[in-house]
């Protein structure tokens, strides 16, 4: 297969990484954290610590979990949004030679008890918040260690008031009882005064059981090797080092620790390079985020469409200095036109789409960094990459053709945990795997991704893509969001349906319809328009059509 996206890559950035550099995440941890010592690597709510002080606590965890007689490949759970706990936990269990299980704070019972029973973990780190829900199921797990933390534990005087409004004026805290259940910080204090035995670690030994968001059945956990992470943070640090210049970076993290895009690109890559972390703990308060940015001289930013276009509509966000601000990173799902054309009018930073999936940790493709203006392209492959665009039947399809974009790499999984018959479904005889994604790559090895193949409408024969339909309709002044989703129709199978949360209160179904007829093609204009005030979203605010979908199903 001819790379000929090899002719658009940046200068400096080479076609292939050295995947073995590093044994495992743990040596490069430790290369990192003795270099960059004193320099600060993640900031919450008021606090820093450093790379030296990351180190210290992250070591203590490992220490305490070998004590308690967990073992290297054993899985460590950690449920907690972005705080300083996150990090030091995740890094711990990864010294103590543990397979970290990153788990949603906002899942049910239901939800938590599958992935704690799937994929074995004995111990979970919990912010307190969300410990009511571990105890409905913690006797149907193998859990047998459990570590209570709360938001204000790691903020020294702060964070007695922040625990004060939590508990009480902001009663966020249901009662729970986890008799055994030990503090944060006495696991870390007891930690300090042990040894720790540094586990042999491979390339082949799991790093992460990183779960998919179940959004198209049952949740799996992806096996992520040291190596392939390694080779992941490998590529993001050869694509984005002409952002980075000669002053440490400093990048916003919105997007929570536990999703794959956030927990590479933000956590581990930046770890590479010295970079600290802002960690914003409840990204959906957009007036607090808000006001957080503008304690900060942030350098690069990542984010989603729905938290980018959030921002835009608050009136306090153009306000702040975006003077410092070098990149910006949009992933998760599609980047709207009328959304990146905005920030790049307020910020004067365009906004960089790149594109993976949990199944790559999740390097993928990305667009150079000297990209002048929103392109609607993921950009290409990255390096030791190969994207191959395929039809149903496995074949390649002509160059400009759409068909599912299969990635072969370094970065993509070993498979599903305990799921052979799933790995099998997703990777192909040749070792690519089956994103799932429609895409169309061009003469310059520019992909751009036409929608999900689950997702496509086939109105009277003909495939209709909802991205494009969303695209087109997010660009109408009155509309917030939109989400365009498959119905059934006697005339034509299925036709376009649009659930619209409004910008302006007077917009109607008639705007709506009148916009698409001048902008769409008769077979893609909806035949149904609803309004909503809110959209539903996963936890990184993918909207979810599927859910939408079978609403209208029972409908």
């Amino acid at each position: 297969m001819e790379k000929i996206w090899l002719k658009s890559y940046p200068p400096g950035v080479p076609a292939e990484i050295d995947t073995g550099r590093y044994r495992s995440l743990v040596e490069l941890f430790e290369e990192c954290v003795s270099k960059y010592g004193a320099r600060p690597a993640f900031h919450n709510m008021g606090k820093t610590i450093d790379f030296a002080e990351l180190e210290r606590e992250s070591r203590a965890f490992a220490a305490w979990l070998q004590s308690k007689g967990i073992r290297k490949g054993q899985r460590v759970a950690i449920m907690t949004p972005n705080c300083l706990q996150f990090p030091i936990a995740m890094f711990g269990a990864l010294r103590a030679g543990c397979t970290v299980v990153n788990v949603n704070p906002l899942y049910t019972a239901r939800e938590l008890e599958h992935q704690l029973r799937d994929s074995g973990a004995e111990v979970i780190v919990i912010l307190e918040n969300f410990a009511s829900v571990l105890e409905q199921v913690l006797p149907n797990t193998g859990v047998r260690h459990v570590v209570v933390t709360s938001l204000g534990e790691m903020l020294g005087l702060k964070g007695v008031i922040v625990n004060f409004v939590v508990r009480k004026l902001k009663k966020m805290v249901p009662p729970f009882s986890l008799p055994g259940a030990q503090a944060f910080g006495r696991v870390l204090a007891e930690g300090a005064r042990l040894t720790l035995s540094k586990p042999e670690l491979s390339g082949d030994d799991i790093a992460y059981l990183q779960y998919t968001g179940g959004t198209t059945g049952i949740s799996k956990g992806a096996m992520l090797l040291h190596r392939n992470v390694v080779a992941a943070m490998l590529q993001y640090q050869a694509w984005l080092t002409p952002a980075f210049g000669s002053e440490p970076p400093v990048i916003i993290t919105a997007l929570p620790l536990y999703h794959i895009f956030s927990l590479t690109v933000n956590c581990l890559v930046m770890c590479t390079v010295g970079g600290c972390n802002i960690l914003i703990t409840n990204p959906r308060d957009i007036p607090g985020f808000v006001k957080e940015l503008g304690k900060h001289r942030y350098t690069m930013m990542s984010g989603v469409n729905t938290l980018f276009n959030a921002l835009l509509n608050n009136p306090d966000f153009a306000k702040l200095d975006f003077s410092h601000l070098k990149l910006v990173v949009g992933g998760g799902m599609a980047v709207q036109k009328a959304v990146a054309d905005r920030w790049k009018q307020v910020t004067g930073v365009t906004l960089i789409e790149g594109y993976g999936l949990t199944e790559t940790a999740p390097s993928a493709t990305a667009n150079p960094l000297d990209l002048k203006e929103y392109s609607g392209s993921i950009g290409v492959p990255m390096p030791s990459t190969m994207i191959s665009i395929r039809d149903d039947a496995g074949a390649e399809v002509a160059r400009g053709e759409p068909g599912e974009i299969c990635i072969k790499g370094p970065q993509v999984m070993a498979g599903y945990w305990q799921r052979p018959d799933e790995t099998a479904q997703v990777m192909t005889a040749d070792g690519f795997l089956k994103t799932g994604d429609i895409g169309v790559m061009d003469e310059r090895g520019f992909i751009r991704i036409v929608d999900r193949k689950k997702d496509m409408i086939l109105v009277s024969g003909f495939n209709v893509y909802p991205n494009e339909i969303e695209q087109v309709v997010a660009m109408h002044p009155g509309v917030l969001e939109v989400a365009a989703v498959g119905v059934q129709d006697e005339h034509s199978g299925e036709s376009v349906k649009l659930f619209v949360v409004k910008k302006d209160p007077a917009l109607t179904e008639a705007d709506v319809m009148e916009f698409c007829k001048k902008e769409l093609t008769g077979y893609k204009r909806p035949k149904h328009v609803e309004f909503r005030a809110e959209l539903p979203k996963t936890n990184v605010g993918k909207i979810l059509r599927r859910a939408l979908r079978d609403e209208a199903k029972q409908a």
